[in-house]
């Protein structure tokens, strides 16, 4: 059976704004370079204003949570894009790193609305939740997979300051669009109506102390350990690709100066991903959640063990080894998104996918300076082993789920 007319207009709009946001997200490191230049600042202090943006990405999503339960999913999300599009204006005219700064900061607290609205936007509003959420992640790795390639692109020809204000544009066209947009964010569940709800500081308190008091707790240790394997693995691969001797030499013949070979294997990593998060999202109609995350846990671990030994086999074997970490690296995403919907009251859905993505881009995030730590320190095989055992962490606490909370849901 296809989508409802509600699940349809839903999923186009959520989608729309989930590739937006990465679109964004993953356009910043390009302009990394010029900006270096251009303002004649060192790596440290580039390196500290870029996190004033991508701080608030996590750290806001707690809050963004809290405004989607208050005021309302589709508003929030129509905020988000709004802003995230004139924090790139600003960008667009930004003379000092000072001005560089204030835009990225603006960014990061506008985006970090959109992953607690939009999920519970979904939840609550979409009866075919495991397929819309599946969409839902290929549309969020369509934009990862374009935003660094047309911001690359569009920096031959034009100023970055232009190519900051044409990033954007889609943004500002899709807000205005998202106006006009009309459906039931509350379709598929009884619990609540359409009325928005109203949450005192002291009912904030008393929510989070329910929620951290059931099985949630164990769904947002196991989010963050998933985010600690993601953000690791996903921010030193190119690093580590470029320094592989199986690249060593390979030229994809693509014409576009100043590509390494590593950026080919990793964009199509992220494109295999698509096709991960479609099959994750199927499954969940059909697996239990706490059995799909289990045995995908199982496989990343593995994975990361045997990342080191194939890739000294040759090109062959490593490219084979990264679409298969590409696609299970983000078929597990419907999963964990499920697992919140399946272990959480509807009324407080926004607040459970804040916490949930606080876990997942804001403490998750400490990955980077763990993983900075090891591979300067230690060999590229403790990197992953280290990285193994988050995923096997995750994977007990899938375990837990099962023995001691399962509800036997199959979405």
């Amino acid at each position: 059976m296809g989508l409802s007319e509600n699940d349809r207009s839903i999923a186009g709009f959520t989608m729309t704004g989930h590739a937006l946001v990465h679109w964004f997200e993953t356009s910043i490191p390009i302009f990394l370079v010029v900006w270096l230049a251009e303002f004649d600042v060192s790596v440290a202090l580039l390196g500290l204003v870029i996190t004033l943006g991508y701080a608030p990405f996590g750290i806001g999503a707690l809050p963004g949570g809290i405004l989607a339960d208050r005021y309302g999913t589709k508003r929030l999300i129509i905020v988000c894009l709004f802003g995230m599009s004139g924090a790139f204006l600003v960008l667009s005219f930004a003379d000092s790193i000072y001005l560089i700064a204030v835009g990225l900061l603006i960014w990061g607290v506008a985006a970090s609305i959109y992953h607690p609205a939009g999920l519970s936007l979904i939840s609550t509003g979409v009866e075919d939740r495991g397929t819309v959420f599946a969409w839902h992640g290929i549309a969020g790795n369509t934009g990862i997979a374009l935003g660094p390639f047309v911001a690359a692109t569009l920096l031959i020809f034009l100023d970055w300051s232009l190519v900051a204000a044409a990033l954007a544009v889609p943004g500002l066209l899709a807000a205005l669009w998202g106006l006009s947009t009309d459906f039931d964010p509350v379709a598929a569940t009884e619990e609540l109506d359409d009325a928005t709800v109203q949450a005192s500081l002291s009912d904030l308190i008393a929510d989070s102390r329910t929620l951290f008091a059931s099985a949630f707790a164990v769904v947002f240790v196991l989010v963050t350990f998933e985010g600690l394997f993601y953000r690791g693995i996903l921010t030193y691969l190119p690093e580590i690709l470029q320094g592989l001797p199986a690249l060593t030499g390979f030229d994809p013949g693509l014409g576009l100066e100043g590509i390494e070979p590593g950026d080919y294997l990793y964009v199509g990593l992220l494109v295999i991903g698509m096709a991960g998060q479609y099959a994750g999202g199927r499954a969940t109609n059909y697996v239990a959640v706490e059995k799909g995350l289990m045995g995908i846990f199982v496989v990343l671990a593995l994975l990361a063990l045997a990342f080191v030994p194939v890739a000294s086999l040759g090109l062959g074997p490593l490219v084979v080894l990264c679409a298969v970490i590409g696609f299970f690296l983000f078929a597990i995403q419907p999963f964990y998104q499920l697992a919140v919907a399946v272990y959480t009251p509807a009324e407080g859905r926004g607040l459970s996918y804040g916490y949930t993505y606080l876990g997942q881009f804001g403490l998750a995030s400490s990955s980077i300076a763990v993983g900075g730590f090891i591979l300067g320190s230690f060999t590229l095989a403790a990197f992953f082993a280290v990285l193994s055992s988050f995923a096997l962490v995750g994977a007990g606490l899938a375990a837990l789920l099962w023995v001691r909370y399962s509800k036997g849901a199959v979405a």
